[in-house]
């Protein structure tokens, strides 16, 4: 679908989403305006205008907010935040943002949620309008953003908001280094439980799609919520599997006991020493997928990536890039977490 040049803000401009929008937002012609914490260190870098500053800063936003048309609101302080950087982030954040859109007059607002609102559920596939119930802070917090969202909706702001699965795609690190790092050096790779459970992910440039359907499409089209996942997806380890065959180590994934598995991961959590937040370990474990139909029927959305096609795309990025990230660590998608004791753990696999 192409449109007119556009002034878009990105918010979180130079995370792992935020970069591959602002790409995808180039390519197509439009003007892209990045507002980060952290600076925006990739090549495309002269052709946007760069913001550094916080979201919670309204002065910063404003800022951002000059000439802009439509804002794709994709920062947030991920699980592994303290609890008052999530809520004051994600919550305070948001409204501060959308509030600044709705005085300078954006066309539109489009809201980066998350599946974490709906907790975790009874029965599969959710729908956009299932019950949303909050597991720790950051799943709280993403509901109460959607609800400061909903009062400018009816303030009558066209205000996407999108729900997409866990992401991944060209420059995705997080938790899904530990897979690709293990594969890379023919390591076996343990799960909890059989992994016989449906988990769908999502590739980062059919989200990007989504994302800048809700920007084209007709107004009373695009304001509604929308879930976002890989039509075709499997089961936790089948997917895993095909990155560890597509290694060719001939490395298989393992299954751990259940119970032993979680509480050994529960005890790493509190004592610190795990990368893995419970909103990970406890759903590996149970199906976890949403129906796209709103998005199909509503913007003529059409994934083109399996849950396959995009962990393979990733480990190949994730291969071929990694002297550039090989030491480093963090809280956030775009560098590796820190294995922790599983580092040791890796050894016996």
């Amino acid at each position: 679908m192409t449109q007119e040049p556009k002034n878009y803000l990105i918010t979180g401009g130079a995370g792992f989403l935020g970069i591959n929008m602002t790409r995808f937002l180039l390519a197509r012609g439009h003007n892209v305006v990045s507002l980060d914490l952290l600076p925006f260190d990739y090549p495309e870098r002269p052709q946007i205008t760069e913001i550094t500053g916080d979201i919670r800063d309204r002065a910063a936003v404003d800022k951002a907010m000059q000439g802009v048309d439509i804002v794709i609101h994709t920062a947030a302080a991920l699980p592994l935040y303290s609890k008052e950087d999530i809520f004051t982030t994600d919550i305070d954040g948001t409204r501060n943002v959308i509030d600044s859109a709705h005085q300078h007059g954006v066309s539109r607002f489009i809201h980066i949620s998350s599946t974490a609102v709906y907790g975790v559920p009874d029965h599969h596939p959710l729908a956009e309008d299932d019950e949303l119930v909050g597991v720790g802070p950051y799943g709280i917090a993403k509901i109460e953003a959607e609800n400061v969202c909903l009062e400018y909706r009816e303030k009558g702001m066209c205000v996407p908001i999108i729900r997409p699965k866990s992401f991944i795609g060209l420059e995705r690190l997080g938790v899904f280094a530990l897979l690709y790092d293990w594969a890379k050096d023919g390591k076996n790779f343990p799960i909890p439980g059989k992994g016989d459970n449906l988990y769908q992910y999502l590739d980062v440039e059919d989200l990007c799609e989504a994302i800048y359907l809700t920007a084209t499409v007709d107004p009373a089209d695009a304001n509604d919520t929308f879930n976002a996942g890989a039509k075709e997806f499997g089961t936790f380890r089948g997917d895993f599997q095909a990155v560890l065959d597509h290694a060719g180590f001939g490395k298989r994934i393992i299954s751990i006991p259940v119970a032993p598995a979680l509480w050994t991961l529960r005890i790493l959590d509190r004592l610190n020493l795990s990368p893995l937040y419970p909103w990970v370990y406890e759903t590996a474990i149970k199906d976890s997928y949403v129906s796209i139909e709103r998005a199909e029927q509503k913007l003529g959305w059409k994934p083109q990536y399996s849950n396959k096609d995009a962990l393979i795309r990733n480990y190949d990025w994730y291969v071929a890039n990694l002297q550039n990230f090989e030491k480093q660590s963090g809280v956030t998608h775009r560098v590796p977490w820190s294995q922790g004791v599983l580092k040791i753990a890796k050894v016996f696999f």
